[in-house]
Formats: C-alpha cells, sequence, structure tokens
C-alpha cells in the first residue's frame, strides 16, 4: 500500500450552503472509509474562509484513490473545484528520520 495526499480546491460561489447541508453525509463517508482515509481536513485561507481540504489516503494505486474521492458526497454535490491526488513518503515524523 502507498500513501497519497489528496488537495482539493473548493468552489467559492455557494461553498457555504453546500457544506453545511452536505457535511453530515461528508463526515459519515469520512467514517465508513477510515481504513483508507488516514486523516482528512479543511483547509483555510488567512483570513479563515474556506479554501479546500486536504486527505491522507492509503490504496494501491491514485485510480483507488480517484474512485475514493468520487464518491465523497462533497465531489456529487459540486463543491469541490478540482483535485490533486499525489504519492507521498513518508520521512520525518514526531521530530526524527524515518
Amino acid at each position: 500500500m502507498k500513501l497519497f495526499a489528496v488537495l482539493f480546491e473548493d468552489e467559492r460561489q455557494d461553498a457555504a450552503a453546500i457544506r453545511k447541508e452536505y457535511l453530515g453525509r461528508h463526515f459519515t463517508f469520512l467514517e465508513e472509509n477510515a481504513a483508507s482515509i488516514k486523516t482528512a481536513g479543511p483547509l483555510n485561507r488567512e483570513d479563515d474562509t474556506f479554501a479546500g481540504g486536504l486527505w491522507l489516503v492509503e490504496a494501491e494505486c491514485s485510480d483507488d484513490v480517484d474512485r475514493l474521492v468520487k464518491k465523497d458526497p462533497f465531489w456529487s454535490a459540486g463543491l469541490r473545484k478540482s483535485v490533486q491526488i499525489l504519492a507521498w513518503n513518508r520521512v520525518f515524523a514526531d521530530g526524527r528520520r524515518l
């Protein structure tokens, strides 16, 4: 299994309304996919408006991650403007080299 960083950029128009309506379903989705989605959270601009999100996902390949992304209720609701799926190698954690 590989680790992937998934970077989302959100649409600015209607973002607050979409988040409000779909947040519960989004959290349920994350919980149901916790075996793959190791951590997830929003990204904010300096003025505290939402900019997007970040996930760390464990999967065999980027196609598996892409399929997972497209099952997220935020994706189908149109919140996500773009997504980048990048392989990630963890080389430093908790103050030490791995």
